[in-house]
């Protein structure tokens, strides 16, 4: 959509009016204090004040947003092109700290081109002090949501305006870091079209949406059902144990197995969320200007247990490309909010392979995986690995490590697809078979050995029954992920350590640190 289009844009008021459950907003902004002015910036700040009709470039307070209270900091454009100096740097910075304290889940509608000229370095440095603020309010465990508003430029998208766990963006609106205006007095000519706005940075990978201001509040509304869920007391908050607890290996070979999980129809991790997650809000790219299809990143509610989703999208063509550098860089940000959020991560495995090419190479492959594998191992929140189909190579085992591991019954690991691996011990793939059973891919294999913890029935073929399937992986995950959400992370940390150490050894069945949920009403 080009920038060009006049189109009318949101005032902090309409905004609020807009997104704030009516009659609930509550304003925390004081008397401004303005640094000492000059007669012109004194009268522009004046008629900034009558043109807008706000005190100052921001507007921070706190409202219900769909029945949950959330603090909000919205620009106003109108006042000096929503420029950031001394007095709304202390506005901003006063009202994250006063929602870090509140437990307050945060908004920022950014409108914005930058910071003040008129306060010169000073104003520039403030985004510092904005950026520190926000940093303790994430350290804190609580959502920083952002909402970019036509314009967000300069020294507020290069700070608090990038920093969301969640960052959309107002449809057609201009977005990025150095000004058109600006570029085209330094270097004597227009900007290319169309590259600072909102579609194309969702295109990107760089933003999570573009969404109508109208849409903003339900969007709210539901990341907050996910990223701050009610915590049930007693037994209300725990889920029944379900039936595949007592589901043993498939009784066929290997090689059957693949075949089964190669099926065209068999649901993936798209199905999984669509008939099995209460709810599921998909995430885009890695915000650093990369997005792969190969890896879906979502927020997601499965019964009563919130995660963060991070897995393998099988491909919608038959010719896409296998998974990329790029999609483990965004598994980077998946494990990160997981981290600073404070829930589960749930990573879903269903690869024949990661790519092979010359980007793929170049892009790293090998050391995001190694990086991803390290992330894991070492994740300071619960996690949760399942194996819903093709778990071929290193694409597959960047996602693995985890504290419990769930198994389709024809699910399958391997270093390499069996044709491949038949490739280089006979040169030739016809011993393919052969090879699946003798390398212990199956899930037989992997539970005797101890990698898989909880097998999910897929009554002889997941591709012919797929919501039912998807049903009953559904509540295994969730039983699964409030297991692990029981113990304190320290104890998972050590013990899934333990777990990779020992695979291979005879080891104790069972989970060791996990609550299994057996509980009565207090």
């Amino acid at each position: 959509m080009p920038t060009t289009e006049k189109v009318r844009h949101l005032s902090a008021a309409e905004l609020l009016d807009t997104v704030v459950d009516e009659g609930s907003f509550v304003s925390w902004d004081a008397e401004p204090q303005q640094p000492a002015l000059t007669d012109d910036y004194a009268n522009d700040l004046t008629k900034a004040r009558e043109r807008s009709g706000a005190d100052e470039s921001v507007l921070t307070g706190a409202g219900l947003i769909r029945g949950r209270r959330v603090a909000l900091i919205v620009s106003e454009f109108n006042f000096l092109a929503g420029s950031i100096g001394h007095a709304a740097a202390e506005r901003i910075v006063a009202a994250v700290e006063r929602a870090t304290a509140e437990g307050l889940p945060l908004l920022a509608g950014t409108a914005s081109g930058g910071t003040r000229m008129q306060e010169g370095t000073l104003a520039f440095l403030s985004m510092v002090r904005i950026t520190a603020a926000v940093r303790a309010h994430r350290q804190a465990g609580l959502p920083y949501l952002v909402y970019l508003r036509h314009p967000t430029t300069g020294g507020v998208m290069a700070s608090w305006g990038s920093l969301g766990h969640i960052n959309v963006a107002e449809p057609g609106s201009l977005l990025g870091f150095l000004g058109p205006r600006v570029y085209e007095a330094l270097h004597g000519e227009a900007f290319p079209d169309n590259v600072q706005v909102a579609e194309n940075l969702f295109n990107k990978g760089l933003i999570d949406g573009v969404v109508e201001p109208g849409e903003l509040a339900g969007l709210v509304g539901r990341a907050l059902e996910i990223l701050m869920p009610p915590r049930a007391s007693g037994s209300m908050g725990w889920p029944q144990a379900p039936a595949t607890l007592t589901v043993r290996p498939a009784d066929v070979d290997a090689w059957t197995s693949i075949k089964i999980s190669r099926q065209p129809r068999r649901p993936g991790l798209r199905q999984l969320l669509r008939y099995g997650a209460t709810d599921a809000l998909p995430l885009n790219g890695t915000g650093q200007g990369e997005k792969d299809p190969g890896l879906l990143l979502a927020l997601a509610r499965f019964g009563t247990q919130s995660c963060i989703v991070l897995g393998h999208a099988r491909p919608l063509r038959k010719a896409a490309a296998g998974m990329g550098p790029g999609s483990l860089r965004e598994e980077r940000r998946g494990a990160k909010l997981a981290e600073e959020l404070r829930l589960p991560l749930l990573t879903v495995i269903d690869t024949a392979g990661a790519a092979l090419s010359q980007e793929a190479e170049e892009g790293g492959l090998a050391g995001e995986i190694a990086r991803s594998l390290h992330d894991l191992i070492g994740l300071q929140s619960p996690s949760v690995s399942v194996l819903l189909g093709q778990g071929a190579g290193g694409g597959a085992l960047a996602l693995l490590p985890a504290d419990r591991t769930i198994a389709a019954q024809h699910s399958w690991l391997s270093p390499l697809p069996p044709e491949g691996a038949s490739a280089i011990v006979h040169r030739t793939t016809a011993y393919a078979p052969a090879m699946a059973q003798a390398q212990g891919v199956n899930v037989a294999a992997l539970y005797a050995n101890g990698l898989v913890d909880h097998i999910v029935d897929e009554r002889n073929d997941a591709s012919l029954e797929p919501r039912e399937f998807c049903s009953r992986m559904a509540h295994a995950i969730e039983y699964e992920l409030a297991s692990v959400a029981a113990v304190p992370v320290s104890q998972l940390v050590a013990s899934r350590a333990r777990k990779y150490r020992n695979l291979g050894r005879t080891i104790l069945r069972g989970p060791v640190p996990v609550v299994r949920l057996q509980h009565t009403p207090t």
